[in-house]
């Protein structure tokens, strides 16, 4: 049987290469190759060429068309990753490069509106009318001329305005577990944070969610002004990492207008077990825990694109949810997240067993950002409230056996008297929003009630 499929592959490599003869060799020209085999997801096509990121029609006997991405290549050997469903696939098909690359649909019509990651609408609201087009990839952006994090931005959550402060332009990262409450922490952000535009990816999570998000957390006057990406698990990798990439692109677009952006991901994790998949299928070596060199290269690739624009103009700042398998905040995809984000926000499954909401750990969260945007006062009233929750932290233990003294440690005697006001300025309704001032107002008014607040 090999020996068989070996004579069909020379007998067609042998007509293809008699076609390029006719046509005076000129290999740039678009020559139909055949598909070969399937392995997983992997489709491999001879008698064709195209480039990386090249898009390519996969033709079945019936006439079906099915899109493909080339994801790498070997000899006269193309490597497919399809985009969409691969049912009626069959040997032999035809593979007719198309010599165009995957582009996003990007202007004022998608305000409103939920896509997949092809960027065609689920809403059943009709078709996208816009012809302004952007590549998917995105392009290279100076890093001298973006503009510094400088504005602070209320995202109406008092632990992070108050404790975590973020800047117009900033990536943060929200690390948890499963199950500990990523998602609502993303809603409450979602619906309360000042911006002139949201974009919202949900990659590789739960269809079910799709739904909940847009008519519960966004609902009608949310949606106005937002643009949802929505491509649930059950699609293929490629259409998983695409659909992270158009929210990118479609944020990008806003942006360059001068626009406030709002880019919320959920998640990337989700995107780098995408690129995983896609990576191992055409055999390129695990390194790290089964990831692949390729999956850490892609990572900086889509974060970079978020922050600020040019003097003057807009900024997209990006929150992107972390899932930490088995809450290990050292997962490799956790770790790499971690270095190239402007901060982390981790969520306690130990703080959310105990009905503490949300359940935020502020001794393993921290905002790069927060010393250039917030005031001295306001800095030095952040350090005052984590060294007396860190102090009682690391000597709970003691106290709650009652093996503790009290006098024996001034630190530890005022941390055991502040815990209570501590913990109930960390909690926090998902319907209450509480605004920056009023947050730091708050924080600054534990420590020097008698100060006034600087602005910032």
């Amino acid at each position: 049987m090999a020996q068989v499929q070996a004579n069909r592959n020379a007998i067609w490599k042998e007509r293809i290469e008699q076609c390029y003869q006719r046509l005076g060799d000129t290999r740039g020209l678009v020559v139909e190759g055949r598909l070969t085999r399937m392995v997983g997801l992997t489709l491999e096509a001879i008698g064709c060429r195209a480039a990386i990121g090249g898009q390519c029609d996969v033709i079945s006997s019936n006439g079906d068309k099915i899109e493909a991405e080339v994801v790498g290549f070997s000899g006269e050997s193309l490597y497919l990753m399809p985009t969409g469903d691969i049912r009626g696939l069959e040997q032999d098909a035809r593979v007719v490069p198309t010599g165009k690359v995957c582009e996003a649909t990007v202007g004022d019509h998608l305000l409103g509106r939920v896509i997949d990651g092809a960027g065609k609408p689920l809403d059943g609201k009709g078709p996208i009318l816009s012809s302004e087009r952007r590549s998917l990839t995105g392009e290279t952006f100076n890093p001298l001329s973006r503009t510094p994090i400088e504005e602070p931005l209320d995202v109406g959550v008092r632990a992070i305005n108050a404790l975590l402060s973020v800047g117009r332009g900033q990536r943060l990262g929200l690390f948890a577990g499963s199950g500990v409450g990523k998602s609502v922490l993303l809603g409450m952000m979602t619906k309360y944070t000042n911006a002139d535009i949201t974009v919202v990816a949900l990659i590789g999570e739960r269809g079910r969610e799709v739904k909940e998000f847009v008519e519960n957390i966004l609902g009608e006057e949310g949606m106005a002004r937002a643009v949802v990406v929505a491509v649930p698990a059950d699609n293929p990798p490629l259409r998983r990492m695409h659909g992270a990439m158009l929210a990118t692109s479609i944020a990008e677009h806003f942006r360059d207008q001068g626009k406030q952006v709002l880019l919320l991901m959920d998640s990337l994790t989700r995107y780098s077990q995408a690129q995983r998949e896609i990576a191992l299928a055409i055999h390129e070596p695990p390194a790290t825990k089964g990831y692949p060199p390729s999956v850490f290269a892609k990572l900086p690739q889509l974060v970079e694109r978020a922050g600020n624009g040019d003097k003057g103009g807009g900024s997209i700042t990006a929150f992107y949810t972390v899932l930490t398998e088995g809450d290990d905040q050292n997962d490799p995809i956790a770790d790499a997240a971690r270095a190239i984000l402007d901060g982390h926000i981790v969520l306690s499954r130990q703080l959310a067993d105990s009905g503490h909401y949300p359940a935020i750990d502020i001794e393993a969260s921290i905002s790069r950002a927060m010393s250039g945007i917030a005031s001295a006062q306001h800095v030095e009233a952040a350090r005052g409230f984590k060294q007396l929750y860190s102090i009682y932290r690391q000597n709970q233990d003691l106290i709650s056996v009652g093996a503790y003294e009290r006098g024996s440690d001034e630190r530890i005697d005022a941390a055991i008297e502040a815990i209570p006001v501590l913990e109930e300025f960390l909690r926090q309704g998902m319907n209450t929003p509480v605004s920056l001032e009023e947050s730091i107002g708050h924080l600054i008014g534990m420590f020097n009630p008698q100060e006034e607040i600087e602005t910032v």
